[in-house]
């Protein structure tokens, strides 16, 4: 309870002119972009200027790791790490090499996470940010190779690990060596809560799968976006297995905050002081800051 109610947010809408129904057509691909919730049309260009939230209805657009990393560190600061690290196709799955790198063209990142370090209101963190327009966001061993030495070198540092989840979870054209990474990421984590060190999980849109169910369940602190889809097997798998019908709102943040799987909900517009405002209070303990 103390926790919710340190992280009460400001939900102020932001105030834009909607174009008319007239301005809506015959425009240039990109220029604008509808909400898939309201369908309310947005330039895109002022869809960015708002971190990718609808003025209307406040849903979260997907955002690419890139688009996190300008919103949330401070100028200048952020480092990438690791980004040599490539997918081999290890069990030699059919048309798997040419689908990541169709993806990496795509999103000019060799894998579905980038890491690195960098600073939040001048405080010094470690990230993964893992991106689902990469393969869904889906684990693979070098997804869980990146970030486990992501938190590794968090540890190393003595700063905290931050890990932003969107992931449709295990990849399955890696078989067992995906499945893996959520054993591996996991010691990683306790290796560096057994130095005293801070771990923030933030859940987006999707985190489901093996990575719900390894290191995006198990921060120090648990915080997710409006709406966040998280969750381990699919809705209607569930239903089918215990034969009832769900809520409808089941596997929401909203939800799942409810029943004390989250310890706060945090708009988008405020998660950069939010988690500055958790580095701050852990600064002491965590990286030795007054």
């Amino acid at each position: 309870m103390m926790i919710r109610d340190m992280f009460t947010k400001n939900k102020k809408k932001r105030m834009m002119t909607i174009p008319s129904d007239d301005a809506k057509n015959d425009v240039p691909e990109g220029l604008m972009t509808k909400c898939p919730a309201c369908k309310n049309i947005i330039l895109t260009k002022d869809l960015m200027k708002i971190v990718k939230v609808c003025p209307k209805c406040d849903y979260h657009f997907k955002m690419t790791a890139a688009e996190r990393v300008a919103c949330l560190f401070d100028e200048d600061t952020f480092v990438s790490i690791d980004d040599h690290l490539k997918t081999e196709n290890p069990l030699q799955f059919p048309v798997y090499t040419e689908k990541v790198e169709a993806d990496a063209k795509k999103t000019g990142l060799n894998e579905a996470v980038l890491t690195g370090t960098g600073k939040i209101e001048g405080y010094e963190v470690a990230v993964a940010i893992m991106d689902s327009h990469f393969r869904m966001g889906s684990m693979g061993s070098v997804v869980g190779e990146k970030i486990t030495r992501a938190i590794e070198k968090a540890t190393e540092l003595g700063i905290p690990m931050i890990i932003f989840s969107a992931s449709g979870g295990a990849r399955m054209q890696e078989g067992v060596l995906s499945l893996m990474q959520m054993a591996k990421t996991s010691v990683a984590l306790n290796r560096h809560a057994a130095k005293g060190l801070l771990y923030i999980s933030v859940m987006t849109y999707p985190t489901t799968g093996g990575v719900s169910a390894s290191f995006a369940s198990v921060g120090d602190i648990n915080i997710a976006e409006p709406k966040a889809l998280i969750g381990f097997a699919g809705r209607r798998v569930i239903e089918q297995t215990v034969r009832e019908k769900l809520p409808e709102d089941f596997q929401t943040a909203e939800f799942l905050l409810d029943h004390g799987q989250l310890d706060a909900v945090v708009h988008r517009s405020d998660m950069k002081g939010t988690l500055a405002k958790i580095a701050r209070l852990h600064a002491k303990g965590a990286n030795g800051h007054e």
